[in-house]
């Protein structure tokens, strides 16, 4: 039954990041046709906006090695494809590739800008402005992510000035959005709210400002509509539940895509997605990769079918 909620949006822009953030946390390489027909898939259900990829150096993540064979193979559908770039080089291959958005992952704190990035969290800031003036000099879109937005496995709670200052470093640059990360899913609802808030006030706009949750302790989806009562449209998910992140162990998978457009129906909130498609596409990602997903939306209507 559709129920809708009072000032919520009308309708909400849902940011695939299963086939990017989902698959480079995988033990086994996925086969490149898979990562193919998995983006396809996710294109037929209505997703607008699908991360592609990462061109990172295959050292760091060797999931994603294959970024020069995949992209080619999805850049004719007809959706966003953004990737993720970690410095120049990255940049330069994406864009040989005819790439026209990308990604660019910032800290908020120095011990996972250490961890993730090996440089301090200036230093890492320091290389992403010249990459972002770069692409934007192009006419390419650019996402910055923050990640440990509330929390770090080392630093504990993390101030929000401190998250309030990259996000607004990385605006400075040209950032055309922002996704907040709770990169190891401990935020609450009060929590965002409150980061929200600040961002406004120290003159970050809400239009700007996508939200990234995982679901270490089941908050994802109350966290999200903490940042639908804020005017937030962009929300991060991942198809299936896939995803973690390599350089933080306590983290647990992303926001599962069909829990979240479970809860958006429910609530009379656009999002163009055909959740059947959806879940029939998680259920066969599921199969290749030998074991079932963790999304409850998949496992209650994929029962159902059975």
């Amino acid at each position: 039954m559709v129920v809708p909620a009072q000032d919520l949006p009308a309708r909400v822009r849902i940011h695939e990041v299963g086939a990017r953030d989902g698959l480079q946390n995988e033990k086994s390489t996925v086969p490149t046709e898979v990562k193919a027909e998995f983006i396809r898939r996710l294109a037929d259900a209505g997703l607008t906006t699908i991360e592609a990829t990462s061109f990172v150096h295959p050292k760091w993540v060797p999931q994603l090695a294959d970024a020069e064979e995949l992209f080619p193979q999805v850049s004719d559908l007809q959706v966003a494809l953004p990737v993720l770039v970690p410095n120049q080089r990255g940049l330069d291959r994406a864009l040989a590739l005819g790439a026209r958005r990308i990604a660019v992952f910032a800290s908020a704190t120095e011990s996972f800008a250490k961890a993730n990035l090996n440089r301090s969290l200036d230093e890492s800031l320091a290389v992403f402005d010249p990459v972002v003036r770069g692409a934007k000099d192009k006419g390419v879109h650019v996402r910055g992510y923050v990640s440990m937005c509330f929390g770090d496995p080392w630093e504990g709670a993390v101030p929000i000035h401190q998250v309030v200052r990259v996000c607004k470093a990385l605006v400075d640059m040209g950032c055309d959005e922002l996704s907040l990360g709770d990169t190891i899913g401990v935020a609450t609802p009060g929590h965002v709210l409150e980061l929200l808030s600040v961002l406004n006030e120290e003159g970050v706009p809400t239009n700007v400002v996508g939200v990234h949750f995982h679901d270490t302790y089941g908050q994802a989806l109350a966290n999200t509509y903490a940042a639908l009562e804020h005017g937030v449209t962009t929300i991060d998910a991942s198809a299936g539940g896939l995803g973690g992140c390599p350089y933080a162990k306590s983290a647990t998978g992303n926001l599962a895509t069909e829990d979240l457009v479970w809860m958006l129906q429910g609530l009379g909130i656009e999002t163009g997605v055909d959740l059947g498609r959806l879940t029939e596409t998680s259920v066969w990602m599921a199969e290749r990769l030998g074991r079932p997903s963790p999304s409850r939306t998949v496992r209650a209507l994929s029962h159902k079918d059975q």
